[in-house]
């Protein structure tokens, strides 16, 4: 049993299809996913897909590239649905600063990080965590904003060092198809040095894909190849890793 805890099957490249996506993850060994949302549109449709399929779990929030586009009354409507059953999680949120060098824009995402933080707290949900060239910005706000139903740093790209820093929060680390990359030094260390029982893995499908299906869609069922390339860098059994994954993605989620 696999728990993919970051795919976007909302997302256009896989909405379409998502019967067979979803099956084909099945018969790969994939048994949940948790949809995750980045603008209000995206949440409700992440919502209207764990309702639909008993294997899947919703994630609602506003993407640090999607603030700029939220209209009046958009983070009210989404706000009502947080004590929805399937929804287990405050997310996608957190800094992007790749694509924003913009004072203005940067302090913009941090109100809005800060706030989701706050929400999360109040509903008693754990909180999905994007940085992108923003890891100590990211890390200073939930020192000072401390997750307290714990949440997952999505996509982990900071350093060895930093691990400590998450692990002290209370954080997952959640692991991707780059930690496959021939040339991804850094999150085969982080892959290697990770505590075994505060680690996820992920898909971000349609994103991300792994090696060696580099250049084409990412999907759930390719979350065997991320798995596969941790137990080797752990020198681990896959059994026993695939054990612990599955027993820290229900815990993350409060999931029985």
């Amino acid at each position: 049993m696999i728990f993919d805890t970051h795919c976007h099957l909302n997302d256009e490249k896989l909405l379409p299809r998502v019967d067979e996506v979803i099956k084909e993850a099945k018969e790969a060994g994939i048994t949940r996913f948790l949809c995750v949302g980045w603008d209000k549109e995206s949440s409700l449709n992440a919502i209207k897909l764990a309702e639909q399929y008993d294997e899947v779990y919703a994630a609602i929030g506003f993407h640090p590239e999607n603030i700029f586009d939220v209209q009046d009354g958009d983070y009210e409507e989404l706000a009502k649905y947080i004590d929805h059953p399937k929804v287990v999680a405050v997310g996608e949120i957190g800094l992007d600063f790749y694509w924003h060098k913009d004072p203005v824009e940067r302090e913009l995402q941090k109100e809005w990080f800060i706030k989701q933080i706050l929400f999360a707290n109040e509903h008693q949900k754990p909180i999905v965590i994007h940085a992108r060239d923003a890891n100590q910005e990211t890390i200073n706000i939930l020192k000072e904003y401390t997750p307290k139903h714990g949440g997952v740093m999505h996509c982990y790209s900071g350093s060895v060092e930093m691990l400590k820093d998450v692990q002290k929060l209370g954080l997952f680390i959640g692991l991707d198809g780059p930690v496959t990359f021939k040339n991804a030094k850094t999150p085969k260390e982080v892959a290697e040095e990770v505590d075994i029982n505060m680690l996820v893995v992920e898909t971000d499908s349609p994103y991300l894909t792994p090696h060696p299906l580099r250049g084409t869609i990412n999907e759930p069922k390719n979350l065997v190849l991320v798995v596969d390339e941790i137990s080797n860098l752990k020198n681990m059994s896959k059994k026993h890793l695939l054990d612990v994954l599955y027993q820290n993605s229900n815990k993350l989620f409060n999931l029985k």
